[in-house]
């Protein structure tokens, strides 16, 4: 078949046979995207209808939508853990899925400090494998000649465990790529990484990082794009290279390993990767030894024609750090997934950073949608069903939470996501990502709201008890011109004794202790991945936080509604607040965390 007549989709000519049918596939279950919802509700229906959780709801094996919606509540993750938890201790018999519980995919947002646990099934890797699979035939269609080279691709395991009932858990990226589905993949000329499995799959960060860093080095002229998971990612890659190009020089003068590779499986790969090249060892040397790194990516790189990250959402605040080092390079933003589902593809990935929308794709999982008003109270979930909106029923402009039934048992599970409706593709609507529900801030994958901020303040005011101090305010922020970010938390203090006011090392200690008190997901990315700085207290001048509120009066807030805000990021706020600072202080040390979870 020639491949100008492969395809009949708007979304353009596809580059082969196997891209044609992937276009073809994205243009007919969007087309037909609302009877592709009510087959996947009727499915997931019929086959969980001897479950206990949908029992208990007297559906009584009814699949159609106005049983479903008039008698299933919608719930969030603490409605679910008394379930989750009988799983997770091992109890196997049909409570959520009728499909055997496969592990749990543990998420970036938690419950109680402690990561969520995602319960999952097998056959739900065929449907995260079937979306990646439509990403590069979307890509070939802005970027061509993507099959003549490959990608770098920084992408690393994380830390699994076992709950009490034997079942792994683990981040779904570490689930993924641990999966045949990835080890075993066929080969893609338009999908290869410099990485080889054995780097990517190490559980040393530094060995990885290192390993990887190393391969995109030597193949760096065959690589046409750079990439990672988050911003943050592949901003760490980069502070990696400037602290570690002088060993990896080394490295490729001599064609020898660096020692703190010892991984032997990694180890055995790298050798036979590895060969002396004096020439490339001083061309890197001399790009990494330059004072001004801007435009490094593309220095090292020259063929690069994007990066592949996701700059959405909280990833947005890396936008500039980003351009400084590619020299403006594309970014691409490509998939929109989760830990509890899958759920779309960007169709325009090389569209403007604040112009990306994502297509819901109508095949993953059942979607509906809660109506966001930033200023109403919230909806009950148990009492009276709640008015959720159809996939193909949104209202382009509007925002929405997104709620969704899944394979693997979740039914009218509130993500947490704020979406908001920016057009349709054919029948299936295309979402702006808005925000995380509740997130005060973010450096990476951790997630701290004002209620855990709140917490970790209280916490380290017992510190200063004995000086007879308190905090009159604070705020915070995260600041990523750092790699890696961190918070940064303004402390307006009253000292009742200046003669026994607290020291720098109390201070510091009071930042610690903040650590100490954010939940797991913050401390791992302190701990173990380094993807988070150590936590910082600004302390700034008494009335300071007055002129706060004088300044924000001035802009025509309400003098009685004013409250303080717990995070900014406006630019003379920031200024106001750091004209006034008098002292700054850092974590001392690294919080506690280890992988096990709390029983």
């Amino acid at each position: 078949m020639a491949v100008g007549s492969a395809i009949s989709s708007p979304l353009g000519p596809a580059s082969c046979d196997k891209d044609a049918k992937a276009l073809q596939f994205i243009e007919e279950t969007t087309r037909n995207a609302d009877l592709v919802q009510e087959r996947v509700l009727a499915e997931i229906l019929a086959r969980n209808a001897n479950t206990e959780y949908l029992k208990r709801f007297n559906l009584n094996g009814a699949t159609d939508r106005d049983s479903f919606k008039s008698k299933l509540p919608m719930i969030t993750y603490e409605d679910l853990q008394p379930e989750i938890q009988r799983i997770a201790n091992g109890d196997r018999s049909p409570i959520l899925s009728a499909h055997p519980i496969s592990e749990f995919l543990t998420s970036s947002g938690t419950s109680a400090g402690e990561r969520k646990l995602m319960p999952t099934i097998q056959e739900e890797l065929d449907r995260r494998q079937l979306l990646y699979s439509l990403l590069m035939p979307v890509m070939n269609l802005y970027v061509p000649g993507l099959d003549k080279g490959k990608g770098l691709y920084f992408l690393f395991v994380k830390s699994e465990t076992k709950t009490p009932g034997g079942l792994l858990a683990r981040p779904v990226l570490t689930s993924y790529y641990k999966s045949e589905h990835f080890k075993t993949r066929p080969y893609d000329p338009y999908n290869v990484y410099t990485s080889p499995n054995e780097a990517i799959l190490c559980p040393d960060s530094f060995q990885s990082m290192y390993t990887q860093m190393l391969c995109g080095l030597i193949q760096r002229n065959q690589v046409l794009r750079l990439g990672a998971v988050f911003a943050s990612g592949l901003l760490r890659a980069i502070r990696f290279l400037q602290l570690n190009w002088t060993q990896l020089v080394h490295d490729l003068k001599t064609g020898t390993l660096n020692p703190r590779i010892t991984d032997p499986v990694l180890k055995e790969t790298m050798t036979r990767i590895l060969k002396p090249d004096p020439e490339m060892s001083n061309f890197i040397s001399k790009e990494c030894s330059k004072e001004d790194w801007e435009g490094i990516l593309t220095r090292i790189w020259p063929n690069t024609k994007y990066l592949d990250v996701i700059v959405t959402g909280a990833m947005a605040q890396y936008i500039p750090t980003l351009d400084y080092y590619s020299g403006g390079l594309p970014l691409a933003c490509t998939m929109y997934a989760s830990s509890e589902c899958y759920f779309g593809l960007n169709l325009n990935p090389m569209c403007k950073p604040s112009e990306v929308s994502y297509t819901i794709m109508p095949n993953m999982a059942y979607f509906e949608f809660l109506p966001h008003d930033p200023n109403s109270a919230g909806c009950t979930t148990r009492d009276s069903p709640p008015k959720l909106v159809d996939l193909v029923d949104v209202e382009v402009g509007k925002e929405y939470e997104l709620v969704i039934t899944t394979y693997a048992g979740l039914c009218r599970y509130r993500v947490g996501d704020i979406l908001r409706v920016t057009g349709f593709h054919n029948s299936a609507p295309q979402f702006h990502f808005v925000r995380r529900k509740n997130v005060l801030l973010s450096i990476d994958s951790d997630k701290t709201d004002e209620a855990e901020l709140q917490k970790a303040v209280e916490n380290a005011l017992q510190l200063l008890k004995e000086f007879n101090t308190s905090v009159v305010e604070y705020t915070s922020f995260a600041d990523t011109k750092t790699i890696p970010g961190h918070y940064v938390i303004y402390w307006e203090l009253l000292v009742k004794d200046s003669a026994n006011s607290p020291s720098e090392e109390v201070l510091s200690q009071c930042c610690l202790a903040m650590e100490e008190s954010l939940n797991s997901v913050y401390r791992q990315g302190r701990v173990a991945d380094n993807s988070i700085g150590p936590l910082e207290i600004r302390v700034v001048k008494n009335g300071t936080f007055e002129e706060l509120m004088d300044y924000a009066i001035s802009r025509g807030a309400s003098i009685n509604q004013y409250k303080v805000p717990r995070c900014v990021n406006f630019t003379p706020i920031m200024e106001l607040l750091d004209s006034r600072v008098i002292s700054t202080h850092f974590s001392p040390a690294l919080p506690h965390w280890t992988p096990e979870r709390k029983r």
